[in-house]
Parts: C-alpha cells; structure tokens; sequence
C-alpha cells in the first residue's frame, strides 16, 4: 500500500515579511526514574508557516497547543531547539539580524495588560522606556510616548501620568498598544491581546488595531482561542494542535471548507445563537494526549472518528487541498493516495 511521508514543505514566498522553518522547543521535565531518559514536553514540533507584508495571520487552537510557545520562540524570549526564522529574507541571529535588531522590528503584546506595565512608572515614562534604551533622548521618547497616546486614542495629557493602577484593563491594553509601536516595529504578535477585555471593549480595541494596522502598514501574527474574533481580523488562519499545524490556508476557505476533522470539530463547537443550531454535546470527545508522550502517526487520531490504520501508522504531510497552493490540511483524508479509505484517488493539478 502506499504512503505519503510527513515531508513539510518550506513556505518560502516573495512577498513574505516573515518565514519560519521547522520550529522545535521541547521542554525537559524531571525523569521518571533514577538514571532513565529523561522525559521532554514536545510543546511544539515542526512548526512552519509564512506571513506576507501588510498581512494578519490568525493562530488557533486548544489551551497547550503551543500557540504562546511559537510567539515567544519568534521573539527569542526561549530558544528553540531547532529551525530557522527569516524576518525580511535575513536569518535571525546571523550577521545579517541580530535578536536586537528583530526585536526592533517585531514587537509582542501579552494577555495580562496589568503585568506588562511597570506599576513603578508613569504611563508616559513607560511608553518611552523603549526607545530611551535604543538610544533616542529622554525628551524626543516623551514626544514619541506623547504622539502614541494619542494614536491609541487617548488624552495624552489626561493619562501620561497617571500609573497602571488607575487605568482600566481596555486602557491598560491600548498603552502596551503604545508601548508596542514605540520602536515603529512592522510586525506586531498578538498574544490573546483582547482575551481578558470585556465583550464591548473588546469590539473597540479590535477596531483600533485594524485602524493602526491600516495607519501604519503593520503585520500582525494574532493568536486567540476565539474563533469569530480571529475570523474578524485574520486574512489567513492556522489551527494548530500538540504542537502542531494541523491546518491553514485564507480564512474565508479554512472557515467555509474545513479540511481537517479537528477544525471542523472547533467550528462547530462555536455558540450559536439560533437554538435550534445549538449542540446539545461537544463535537470533540476526550482530552488532548500527553504532550510527553504523543501517539505515532496522527496526533488528533485518539480523538477522531475518522481515523484508521493509516492514521497510526504515518504521520500526515500537510497536504495541499487547491491549485493556489494555500489551503492545506494535514490529514490523511486530504491526501490523495494516502491509504486512508476517505482520501481523493488522484492529486489535484497543480501550476508549474
């Protein structure tokens, strides 16, 4: 019978601000027994994609995913194990972009609005922090901070001193906004940004960030556990799972045509407010398996009421589902030629 191998494909593009190849971080946690191996959390494992310039790519997924992990790898907050990131055709940490460099034009904004501000420095102080340390003077950072505030629509004169205390958490968010944008960065991650905001601050914070993206000609890598929030704001999605892709592609064809069982399962676990559409029992069965000790073959198949032999046996490629080479699943039914019973007989054309 024959078989498709997990070979993953470099997604290098022309216009691509941002590449990453085969990202790898596993954590090492304390060995089960007295000289045994020790045991590694696969956190996330293989882990490719590409953003073109001007682009917002959405990361979704359950809790533990990884998503967090590939942000804070991209930044080099933790160091991965292995692969490569290129930001603008350079490779990061070579001679061509030092980290510092990166970091001056790729920038992150975190969950907890409250613990990313110093509770220590006025808001104003805080905004110019930055750029202070890059090297500009105490008095043109505090005109920068100034011009921020008042970009993420707020009175500069109102709030430049106040602390982080006195601040709501949507204000808290617009300042690491500022924070954010103070190095004039070009690409932006996300991290579950409007996550702890309530429902009506969140409708005002995510059209702030189309207005500054638009303004500023930004890139934004968004990750968030809320599916019609990153359906809102992405041009493209990737779902990942344990670690890894397990689909991307335009939003609009990931969300109209789900390829692989696990997006389908996270669509259609999504509150919907007609009754008569509402699912009186979660689509997916059971917990996600132990990052330590993840089954062979596919990862989701302990979960998936289409897997088969196959499924166990060989890890799936993530397959190219269109002749635009943009939607993909990594799915044995995906796969023509796979083995799986459900998989296309032939491979659809593709351009030269």
């Amino acid at each position: 019978m024959h078989t498709i191998q997990a070979q993953p494909q470099r997604p290098e593009a022309a216009a691509a601000l941002l590449t990453v190849w085969h990202l790898r971080k596993y954590f090492p946690v304390k060995a089960q027994a007295f000289g045994g191996p020790e045991a590694m959390v696969q956190a996330v494992d293989g882990v490719s994609f590409s953003i073109a310039q001007g682009q917002t790519l959405g990361v979704v997924g359950e809790s533990g995913c990884g998503k967090s992990t590939t942000a804070r790898l991209l930044m080099h907050l933790i160091e991965p194990d292995e692969g490569e990131v290129r930001f603008d055709g350079k490779t990061v940490g070579s001679r061509n972009l030092s980290v510092q460099e990166l970091r001056r034009q790729m920038q992150m904004v975190f969950q907890d609005s409250y613990a990313s501000l110093n509770p220590r420095l006025a808001i104003e102080d805080s905004i110019a922090f930055g750029p202070m340390a890059h090297g500009m003077s105490a008095g043109k950072a505090r005109e920068r901070a100034r011009e921020l505030l008042a970009l993420v629509k707020l009175d500069p004169s109102q709030f430049g001193r106040r602390y982080p205390h006195e601040l709501s958490g949507g204000q808290r968010q617009r300042i690491n906004f500022a924070r954010a944008l103070a190095l004039d960065p070009r690409l932006v991650i996300l991290d579950e940004a409007v996550s702890a905001l309530d429902k009506s601050i969140e409708a005002q914070v995510l059209n702030l960030l189309m207005d500054l993206k638009a303004t500023l000609q930004l890139t934004y890598l968004f990750i968030s556990h809320d599916l019609n929030v990153v359906q809102y704001v992405s041009d493209k999605v990737l779902v990942m799972y344990l670690g890894k892709v397990v689909e991307t592609g335009p939003v609009d064809a990931v969300y109209r045509h789900p390829r692989h069982p696990y997006t389908q399962a996270l669509l259609a676990s999504r509150p919907a407010m007609d009754p008569d559409a509402r699912l009186e029992r979660s689509p997916l069965a059971g917990d996600p398996p132990n990052p330590i000790n993840p089954p062979p073959g596919c990862r989701f198949r302990t979960r998936c009421a289409h897997a088969e032999k196959v499924c166990e046996r060989v890890e799936p490629p993530l397959a190219v589902q269109d002749a635009g080479r943009q939607h993909s699943a990594a799915c044995h039914m995906a796969a023509p030629g796979s083995g799986h019973s459900k998989a296309p007989d032939t491979a659809t054309t593709m351009p030269s």
